[in-house]
């Protein structure tokens, strides 16, 4: 079934033959690669506990993490991509995994991509954001995510992961492909709901959730390292 939003989000832009199949064979690669890692979730279902919100919410992860979430991730969901030809790559890429593109980032489309979201969000299916993408700096958090869920209401969760053998690019965000039979440990965060005044005071929160996020990893390096939780001071 096709998710809100999904048929007019991403247009299609014509790409040649030899990239249409590098994308068709990469999904491939990375199919038989994935079935050989070995993946332990954790939180998957905090935000269906008594109390939390049960409809759609806004997954943030970092950019660099990409790939290995996405792959676990069962979810229909939307993910925020670049209108440049790039994003139509990263776009079809995610078709293949059940996922759809929204275009537009914070330099280009970028009103237009969050009215889409928010529409797409407020019907029911979950908006996904790498909010230091989509050229970095690595771990910034933008505040294009927060926006959309204050005007969608609905929460932020965050899904982190630690992956114990991996190659990772030389890319701006250390893209990290995890290498055949590694262990990953994914984390997905408590729901976070975004409240401010306006866009100004939401759009001051981006330390705090960016703290959430360093913190929800350093949570899950400590689960797969040793399977509990570190433990924090009050306050």
């Amino acid at each position: 079934m096709t998710a809100p939003g999904a048929e007019d989000a991403a247009p299609r832009v014509p790409l040649d033959w030899r990239t249409r199949s590098l994308i068709a064979l990469g999904g491939v690669l990375i199919r038989l690669l994935g079935r050989t890692w070995r993946v332990t979730t954790h939180g998957r279902d905090a935000r269906r506990r008594p109390g939390a919100h049960d409809g759609a919410v806004v997954y943030t992860l970092w950019h660099g993490q990409m790939l290995p979430l996405l792959w676990k991730h069962t979810v229909r969901t939307g993910v925020l991509v670049s209108e440049h030809k790039d994003g139509e790559i990263i776009t079809r890429i995610l078709e293949q995994f059940g996922m759809f593109g929204v275009r537009g980032s914070s330099s280009r489309g970028g009103t237009r991509a969050l009215l889409e979201a928010v529409r797409i969000v407020k019907g029911g299916t979950p908006m996904a954001f790498t909010p230091d993408g989509p050229r970095g700096p690595r771990h910034s958090f933008a505040p294009g995510a927060l926006i959309l869920a204050h005007r969608a209401a609905v929460p932020i969760v965050t899904i982190t992961a630690h992956i114990d053998r991996a190659w990772r690019l030389g890319s701006w965000d250390a893209l990290e492909l995890p290498k055949p039979f590694a262990k990953i440990t994914v984390l997905y965060g408590v729901p976070r709901l975004v409240v401010g005044d306006d866009v100004r005071a939401i759009a001051a929160r981006t330390a705090e959730f960016t703290a959430y996020m360093h913190e929800d990893r350093a949570t899950v390096d400590a689960l797969a390292l040793n399977g509990r939780v570190p433990t924090r001071s009050a306050g």
